[in-house]
Order: structure tokens, then C-alpha cells, then sequence
């Protein structure tokens, strides 16, 4: 568990992510993160937009299941 600290910034709270916390997340400064609400109430934090990862693992299941028609229009 990584410990950090809500502060306030102008009208604006902030969470600072630490050097560790970016490392984790693959992300640099001035990258977009996306923060994902759980059914539990948690909040994910995540360097991928979970939405176009979802497109992507669907457009790879239809590509298997039709590899061979795919290879055939090619």
C-alpha cells in the first residue's frame, strides 16, 4: 500500500502521486489517467481508458472466431 495526501490547490483538491505511484502506472507527467468508480465504492486509478481496452479485446475475439473468412478478403 502507497500512503499519499489530499491538499487543497485554489477551489481544487489534489492527490500528488509519487515517483513510485507513476512508475506503477507506466504514466509521466502530463499523461491522462482515468479514474474508474468499483461497485464497492473504491476508485481504481488507471493510465488506459478501460473502455477502448474492453473494444479491443472484443474486436480480437471476432478476429479469431472469423480468422479464416479475415484471411480470405485479405
Amino acid at each position: 500500500m502507497i500512503e499519499t495526501k489530499i491538499r487543497k490547490v485554489g477551489n481544487s483538491a489534489v492527490l500528488t502521486l509519487t515517483t513510485e505511484m507513476l512508475a506503477i502506472l507506466d504514466a509521466k507527467e502530463g499523461d491522462t489517467l482515468f479514474v474508474v468508480r468499483g461497485d464497492d465504492g473504491s476508485l481504481r486509478v488507471m493510465a488506459h481508458d478501460p473502455s477502448v481496452a474492453e473494444a479491443l479485446a472484443a474486436a480480437e475475439a471476432v478476429m479469431d472466431e472469423n480468422r479464416d473468412l479475415l484471411q480470405a478478403l485479405a
